[in-house]
């Protein structure tokens, strides 16, 4: 077995592979794209889904990655020999092309030839299907004995209906150093340090049913295998480290975590979380994901806190992790070179993050000193498990804090606890791999469809096929829905078309109201031109406008979503933080001096290499052929199959409509264009105008009401249509929200100002009503803070000792109470009960209501009882 660096090995797997005509696919996002059931790309196979579901056709059956990974459903189990939340998984895949006989010949090959990875074949055990006799047969013919080959009931891929199969596994024996018991620990399925899984296939042969009984399950008309090996396993195995955090993937890290505490590694399990967490949070923010408390942020949020409080155990009580990830970065630079541009905002999140978490974690402390408190000589389970899922407290860190306490910690309990927590997780858990939903007349449909749509609008074609209310034609100036443009909308002859999509393979296929076509039949295919034109506009301005943000907040940002269509321009993008309203102004204004700038719109289809050169930008996880279409306007240069306008003068205006979040560190901006571009704004922003108009309407009915009072008082705002273009309109347009609002609330108290003082000039006519030094009644009052000052004036002017008032307002009654000297709180609590309502307040002043006005004169006897 060849010594290899982690560099060597995964440069190996893809050199093996290519050499079998497989193409090598780039390693995709974390954050995974179009695939809103995933928190993150867990496997190799996920973006590759496409192809197994049938959806789409690879360039090329044969694919060979190296894809990074989160899982994060073991986090306990961090830190042990081999589980990481952050890990890369060496796949190989076939899509249709070869099966069982070449899989297996190439993963034997791989292994033992010298020219490969040259292992012992001594060393290797591998695992089948009892009923898969092919695959044991074929290992057999490659030169693996039968001694070393072992049936396992479980070695069967199946998750719900659709595609499954049987699977094999390689394990590496370690030797006796690491467990005495032989094979048998692989035959009966125990997790050893001995015997290490360092690989997988799984072949994709059959299709599962509910209800059906395995042995009877039919066969798949496309087979497709699915490997996945580890690449810390083959590191841990090939480097004879003792564990996957001796390797060089891991190692650099805790020798500069060792720097920073002071300490030596003695396979303590807080270097190893710390080594792991920092890789996964610097892959994590450098692909788009930001921390937060929701979602994949709220994953890294927790991640962060676990290195953290773990560090803390080191000794180590403040920010350090951004000195982690120059190392992280040196180490995977080789196959990972985007790293190193985004190096500083990553330290930049991670050290303000820390900073934010050392605060919280005060408060954790002090949760635990009362927890401590009123423990007499042990912290329970639930105060343990409050301790670990609350506040982020690690078991370690609170038997740590207990022992200091002299106190011991019911760590079975505790165990029981998290247990229960991971059942649950393992019950929420979805089915984040399947390969279902093939649709196989469309997979199998191979005739070709050519586009001419970006020089043609109209032309005479040929219909090739018809799928029930869907043709194909030969050749259509019709784009189909794709990259976020909407599809082009229009006829054939008569018929209208009310969709486009786009086949497995490619061809674009015409959905329509009513489908009188037969194959073979000449049809003219007409575009909308008006459609075509503005979402032109939209798609163009949608270019532009990730310009503008890059150029504005950083070249951290990327597209993470769009929706392209002839109304507006819907962009998402990523970023660490909101955008201030000048921020968007200035967007704004950029992408209207690149349209004013008449920059010219070219067109380039090149191999992908050379568009890379050139500076084009991909959309971030995506997966592109091995030609391109690149769009350059000069300011920006992407690969994009869309429609555009020829030179960005023709998009004419640009105005942001508005501005959201839509997810952590996800944000949404939706845009107009053209000539037209104030007349939609205006249009979309009618709901601010209502609210103006609905506050002046509000306005006018108090002015009538104070007018019947005799009050002097005036409104002092009237409405002026802002002259300011796009988003500045818009923030005009909510100044005068406020200013409205604003005149309003100063309406409002000057009349209850007024109203006041005219009740408190005829406290007079209250003296025949006093007895006792006390006050009962009655008043015709419906505003409560009107009520309130005529209680607390009549207590305090005329030195009463209780001052209790009620007011009723159609079916509801108000109770208002100030006093001196009995409880004015449990006064209107206890007369408000009668009346079937609640309310108090202080013992000075209080107030409640009720909805039964038939019992107001029980309760204002009972308030004089209860004051007796």
């Amino acid at each position: 077995m060849k010594k290899m660096t982690s560099s060597q090995i995964r440069q190996m797997w893809l050199d093996f592979y290519r050499s079998k005509g497989h193409k090598v696919e780039p390693s995709a996002s974390l954050v995974p794209h179009n695939d809103p059931t995933l928190l993150w790309t867990n496997a190799g196979v996920t973006p590759l889904k496409k192809y197994f579901d049938g959806s789409m056709v690879p360039e090329n059956p044969r694919i060979t990655n190296a894809q990074k990974c989160i899982r994060t459903n073991d986090i306990e189990n961090v830190g042990d020999s081999y589980h990481h939340t952050f890990f890369e998984m060496l796949g190989n895949f076939s899509i249709g092309d070869y099966f069982k006989k070449e899989a297996i010949a190439y993963a034997y090959e791989l292994l033992f030839t010298k020219e490969w990875f040259d292992f012992d074949k001594e060393k290797i055990y591998i695992t089948y299907y009892p009923e898969d006799l092919e695959a044991k047969a074929e290992w057999m013919k490659q030169g693996i004995s039968e001694e070393h080959l072992i049936p396992l009931a479980g070695n069967f891929w199946e998750i719900g209906e659709g595609p499954c199969g049987p699977d094999t596994e390689m394990f590496f024996d370690r030797g006796e150093k690491y467990n005495p018991m032989g094979k048998e620990l692989i035959a009966n399925d125990i997790d050893n340090d001995r015997f290490i899984e360092i690989g997988n296939i799984v072949f994709s042969q059959f299709s599962s049913k509910e209800g059906v009984d395995r042995k009877d399950y039919k066969e798949l008309p496309s087979k497709n295998i699915d490997t996945g090996w580890g690449l810390e396993r083959l590191c841990l195995v090939m480097q004879g480290a003792d564990t996957n955090y001796e390797t060089d993937l891991f190692l650099p890290i805790i020798h500069k975590t060792e720097e920073i505490c002071g300490k030596k590694y003695k396979d303590e399990r807080a270097f190893r979380v710390i080594a792991d967490h920092v890789r996964t949070i610097t892959f994590a923010v450098a692909d788009g994901a930001t921390l937060s408390n929701e979602g994949r942020g709220y994953v890294l949020r927790r991640l962060l806190r676990r290195a953290s409080k773990y560090a803390k155990t080191l000794g180590i009580d403040k920010p350090f992790m951004a000195e982690l990830v120059d190392v992280v970065i040196s180490i995977m630079d080789p196959y990972y070179p985007y790293l190193r541009e985004k190096a500083e905002i990553i330290k930049k999140i991670i050290t303000a993050e820390e900073e934010k978490f050392l605060l919280t974690l005060a408060s954790g402390e002090k949760r635990f000193a009362s927890i401590a408190k009123k423990s007499k000589d042990i912290i329970s389970a639930s105060d343990a498990f409050t301790l670990y899922d609350t506040y982020g407290f690690p078991l370690e860190l609170t038997i740590e804090y207990a022992s200091e306490a002299n106190l011991k910690v019911d760590e079975e309990g505790f165990k029981t606890y998290l247990a229960q927590q991971k059942q649950r997780a393992r019950d929420a858990r979805k089915d984040e791999g399947s390969m279902s939903g093939q649709n196989e007349d469309f997979l199998h449909f191979k005739l070709e469809s050519k586009f001419s749509g970006y020089h043609c609008t109209n032309q005479k074609s040929k219909v090739i096929a018809v799928f029930g209310n869907g043709v194909v034609l030969d050749e259509t100036p019709f784009y189909a829905f794709s990259g976020g443009q909407l599809c082009d909308k229009g006829k054939l002859d008569n018929e209208e078309v009310i969709d486009v999509v786009k086949m497995p393979n490619g061809q674009h296929l015409h959905i329509l109201k009513e489908n009188p076509f037969h194959v073979g039949d000449l049809v003219f295919a007409v575009v909308d031109l008006e459609n075509r034109n503005l979402t032109r506009k939209n798609h163009s301005a949608a270019h532009l406008l990730q310009a503008a943000l890059q150029k504005v907040l950083g070249n951290h940002v990327h597209q993470q979503g769009s929706l392209v269509c002839q109304n507006y321009c819907r962009f998402d993008f990523n970023n660490y933080s909101n955008l201030t309203d000048e921020q968007i102004l200035e967007v704004e204004h950029i992408v209207n001096e690149y349209i004013q700038n008449a920059h010219q719109v070219n067109t380039l289809v090149l191999p992908i290499e050379e568009a890379k050169k050139l500076g084009a930008m991909a959309l971030f996880g995506e997966k592109y052929g091995s030609t391109v279409r690149v769009v350059d306007m000069g300011i920006s240069k992407e690969f994009c199959a869309g429609t555009h306008v020829d030179n960005t003068k023709e998009v004419e205006k640009f105005a942001i409509t508005s501005l959201e979040s839509i997810g952590s560190g996800i944000f949404r901006i939706l845009a107009v264009t053209s000539n037209d571009a104030m007349k939609m704004l205006k249009e979309s922003t009618s709901n601010l105008k209502s609210s103006i108009d609905a506050t002046i309407h509000k306005a006018m009915d108090l002015l009538e009401e104070a007018k019947k009072d005799n009050l002097d008082v005036s409104y002092d705002y009237a409405f002026i249509e802002p002259t300011a273009f796009g988003y500045q309109y818009i923030l005009n347009l909510r100044g005068e929200q406020f200013k409205a609002q604003t005149a309003l609330k100063n309406l409002e108290k000057t009349i209850a100002s007024k109203k006041s003082q005219g009740v408190l000039a005829s406290l007079n006519r209250f003296d025949s009503m006093i007895e006792n030094n006390q006050l009962f009644t009655t008043v015709d009052i419906v505003d409560t803070n009107l009520l309130k000052d005529l209680a607390v004036a009549l207590r305090n002017n005329k030195g009463l000792d209780v001052v209790f008032l009620a007011s009723v307002n159609q079916d509801k009654i108000t109770f208002v109470c100030a006093s001196k000297t009995v409880d004015a709180g449990m006064l209107v609590k206890e007369t408000s009960k009668l009346c079937q309502g609640g309310g108090g307040g202080k013992k000075d002043l209080a107030q409640a209501g009720g909805k039964d006005v038939s019992k107001l004169k029980e309760a204002m006897a009972l308030a004089k009882e209860l004051c007796k």
